[in-house]
C-alpha cells in the first residue's frame, strides 16, 4: 500500500518526549508572572498603603525584585530537573 516498509517494534526508535510538560509549564508562569505583575502598571499606582513611610508604588516593584528572585531560581531548579530526566540522570 505504501512504499514506506514497515519497522518492527523493536527496531523502531524510542518516542520522544513530550515538548510541552507540566513541570515546562510551571517553568513557563514562574518566569512569566513577574512580567504581567510589573507591567500591569494600574494595578500599583496609587500611594496608600504605605510601608514604614514608603509608598505602595515603590515597595511593591522591591519587593518583586525579590519575588522574582526566587521565581527565577525554582525555574532554573525545575529546568535542571527537566534536563535530568529526558536525559537519562547522566548530568
Amino acid at each position: 500500500m505504501s512504499d514506506v516498509p514497515e519497522v518492527p517494534p523493536e527496531v523502531a526508535p524510542p518516542a520522544a518526549a513530550p515538548v510541552v510538560t507540566p513541570v515546562r509549564v510551571v517553568i513557563a508562569v514562574c518566569l512569566f508572572a513577574p512580567f504581567v505583575a510589573l507591567l500591569w502598571v494600574g494595578s500599583y499606582t496609587k500611594i496608600d498603603p504605605t510601608f514604614i513611610g514608603v509608598p505602595f508604588f515603590y515597595w511593591y516593584q522591591m519587593l518583586w525584585v525579590l519575588i522574582s528572585t526566587a521565581l527565577t531560581m525554582t525555574a532554573y531548579k525545575l529546568w535542571q530537573r527537566d534536563q535530568r530526566t529526558r536525559h537519562g540522570g547522566n548530568r
